[in-house]
């Protein structure tokens, strides 16, 4: 006999193995005990929470010959014919395929038949949302009035997509993701019944990998178990088999990265590629563990919220205290945004090093979180003692070794095109707006040997700015000087290397501007 996956194998048969719906479980059982079916029920909930298999079981429950407390027996030929799928009464229809008129059209002329054994007739129409308005029209009228020996079961992943006139005429029950407490203990249970060695750490992993899914996690552990078959299934090899990493490389990356040792954590990323690692999984998982320290910043409380060992929750307590909330909200960002590009990026490494190289260095951003950051790098430095007074200059009658600085020469005469650009200066700074224009006001403008415009910054991060023309900062100032004196003169950005500050290195026309207006004054 050909082999069952597992989520087939232990498709559960009656209410109560149904796992996390009892709120469903419970309502249902209580409509058959009283026979108060409805004739119209809506189940929602996302993949693998049980949908289906309770619109089974409840099928067979209605028709069920000698129901046990509102389940099916399971041992009379109605509730055996609806499990082999050979009962006329049970109808599944997958409106993913079947989603035209013509296919509602003839659900509408199959209703006028009364069932040929049981009670009901049952349709179960799985991912309902997928009808065209037209078949949703034509749905409408058999759902207000169906016969008295029919019911609809509709099941939907997406209930926002299903008309409000449908779902006006259902009963609607909400599956909730199933907790990793119930998929692991589920698991643990299976894998007694499969005699398989499974350590209760990988089960968990398990679990937490299916994101609330039974099916997915039995997916996964059948997946698990394949690889390794006939070995006992360990942590480490569920890890290997998912792709995945561990919590321990999270600490590490996570250290590296408010340490901003860039080669540290561009080596972690390494190291994982290298060992076949799924990279959007690590940008999921990571991401998942920032939130997990963010959650603990939070509160003192949220101990019970997350699911984890005593020593994998003491790391990251200690870890919380290593970072500030914002900037750990920044890292978060950054990575969630990296979680879309990913998906569907070719060079997913080439991403994730950006990511990390972004989280090491905020000054390569200019958002008000990098810049942040960079106030607080300073401020740690400042109390750290990592910067130090700068001893004084020796003047010229001290004894000291420095040499003194001579007075710049201001030019003898300067072209008018320059001098209405001085004479404009701010005015044409403040035109400019925005990074632009708090660059430019840290220039000192000055002559160069041709005769152009030169200006010369002791801020590196100013002269790295305009020199390179971001967003166009420095095309915008040569027009807006074209506007003012009717051309557009050359511009020269030098970065100060001097030693000394700009204003001692070079001559600042803004003086000479001003002397010349006050002799005019006089």
């Amino acid at each position: 006999m050909s082999y069952t996956a597992l989520y087939r194998k232990f498709r559960p048969q009656q209410f109560e193995d149904v796992k996390g719906q009892d709120h469903i479980v419970t309502t249902l059982k209580n409509q058959i005990r009283a026979d108060r079916i409805g004739h119209a029920y809506l189940f929602c909930g996302t993949r693998g929470t049980g949908k289906t298999t309770v619109a089974k079981i409840f099928a067979r429950a209605v028709n069920c010959e000698d129901p046990v407390d509102g389940s099916p027996c399971g041992q009379c030929p109605t509730c055996q014919g609806i499990a082999a799928g050979t009962s006329m009464n049970v109808i599944e229809i997958d409106a993913a395929s079947n989603n035209g008129v013509d296919n509602i059209r003839q659900i509408r002329e199959e209703v006028a038949y009364r069932p040929t054994e049981g009670k009901y007739k049952v349709y179960i129409i799985d991912e309902v949302h997928m009808l065209s308005p037209g078949a949703f029209n034509a749905l409408l009228k058999t759902l207000e009035e169906p016969p008295a020996y029919v019911i609809f079961i509709l099941a939907t992943t997406e209930a926002h997509k299903i008309p409000i006139t449908i779902l006006s005429r259902c009963q609607r029950y909400d599956f909730h993701r199933i907790s990793i407490d119930t998929i692991a203990d589920r698991l643990a249970e299976l894998m007694q019944t499969e005699q398989v060695d499974v350590e209760e750490k990988a089960l968990r992993y398990v679990a937490k990998a299916g994101d609330g899914s039974m099916r997915d996690a039995l997916s996964l552990l059948d997946q698990c178990i394949a690889f390794h078959l006939g070995e006992k299934l360990t942590y480490d090899n569920v890890l290997e088999v998912l792709g995945a990493v561990d919590m321990e490389v999270f600490s590490r990356l996570l250290r590296q990265i408010i340490a901003r040792d860039v080669v540290g954590a561009i080596q972690t990323v390494d190291e994982l590629v290298d060992e076949g690692r799924e990279m959007g999984q690590l940008v999921n998982d990571f991401t998942w563990y920032m939130r997990n320290l963010l959650l603990i910043q939070s509160s003192d409380e949220m101990e019970e919220v997350l699911d984890m060992s005593a020593d994998n929750l003491a790391t990251l307590k200690e870890e919380a205290s290593m970072v500030k909330p914002e900037l750990l909200m920044r890292y978060i960002r950054i990575f969630s945004e990296l979680g879309n590009q990913v998906k569907f990026a070719a060079q997913k490494r080439i991403l994730i090093e950006i990511a990390i190289i972004k989280l090491c260095k905020p000054e390569m951003e200019m958002d008000y979180g990098s810049l942040t950051e960079r106030i607080d790098v300073l401020e740690h430095k400042l109390e750290s003692g990592a910067f130090t007074a700068a001893a004084p200059v020796a003047n010229s009658t001290s004894s000291g070794t420095a040499a003194p600085i001579e007075k710049p020469v201001l030019p003898k005469a300067v072209p008018e095109d320059i001098k209405a650009i001085i004479k404009n200066w701010q005015a044409m700074i403040s035109e400019a707006g925005g990074i632009a224009r708090q660059y430019l006001n840290k220039a000192v403008p000055s002559l160069g040997a041709g005769g152009e415009l030169l200006l010369v910054f002791d801020d590196p991060t100013a002269f790295g700015y305009l020199n390179e023309d971001r967003a166009g900062s420095m095309s915008n100032f040569r027009e807006i000087i074209g506007r003012r004196i009717g051309k557009e003169p050359e511009i020269v950005v030098q970065k100060n290397e001097s030693g000394h500050t700009a204003k001692e290195t070079v001559p600042d026309l803004r003086d000479m501007i001003t002397m010349e207006i006050e002799e005019e004054v006089f």
